[in-house]
């Protein structure tokens, strides 16, 4: 892709599901121009926006032909099959099917529960900050806990998870790691989880992809 069809990542420097989406497509080399939405004032619900994708939801990448892809998963999956190197999944059917079990149990399970309108809504429901940080830790550790045993006790595990390059399930797990920062979630009883996050962690693509590192980062 030239530099001048460059798609256009409509996301939030913190937003996790933008988080991963910015690691996957680093770490395949896919330049891209970040455009900033920005959650806490409703960048996202401007209506040049909703025009563009009606969820009001980011990550959002728009192409130079004017398509706009949603849903960070898909994405991703979109990306291993235009950009297949290096991939994000194995090259056996079991292995693709392992990482996109992990990628679903963090992505599927871990954020619809604990993404800014739900934790805004529990808010509604009369929850101090407390209350929502009570609520955050615990879908985390839900899914943490049988996360960490799938990781520590499966061969297929490597420096990531899923031997020793990374996946699409590594993206998701960098990204959740830096919302259970936010949210001091104790992630010490996750020592492979830990571990792995570590190792993403001195790749320069994923560190690229860190929210400190975005150009809309606010403390």
């Amino acid at each position: 892709m030239s530099e001048l069809s460059k798609p256009l990542l409509h996301n939030y420097f913190r937003s996790s599901t933008s988080i991963r989406l910015r690691a996957a497509l680093n770490y395949k080399g896919v330049a891209y121009e970040y455009v900033a939405h920005n959650l806490r004032t409703h960048e996202n619900t401007r209506p040049d926006y909703l025009a563009k994708n009606p969820a009001g939801l980011v990550p959002a990448l728009e192409l130079a032909d004017g398509t706009v892809l949603t849903q960070s998963l898909a994405i991703m999956e979109w990306l291993e099959e235009t950009h297949p190197t290096p991939p994000l999944l194995p090259a056996d059917p079991l292995g693709r099917a392992r990482v996109r079990s992990l990628a679903y149990m963090i992505a599927c399970e871990i954020h619809p529960l604990n993404n800014l309108r739900v934790l805004d809504q529990v808010r509604a429901y009369g929850q101090d900050d407390e209350g929502v940080t009570a609520w955050f830790q615990k879908w985390v550790h839900t899914t943490f806990i049988p996360l960490e045993q799938l990781l520590a006790t499966s061969p297929a595990t490597g420096r990531y998870c899923h031997g020793d390059a990374p996946s699409m399930a590594d993206a998701c797990l960098f990204a959740q790691m830096f919302n259970n920062q936010r949210f001091k979630v104790d992630t010490a009883a996750y020592p492979t989880i830990e571990r792995i996050f570590a190792a993403l962690n001195q790749l320069e693509a994923f560190k690229q992809a860190a929210p400190a590192n975005q150009p809309d980062a606010i403390t």
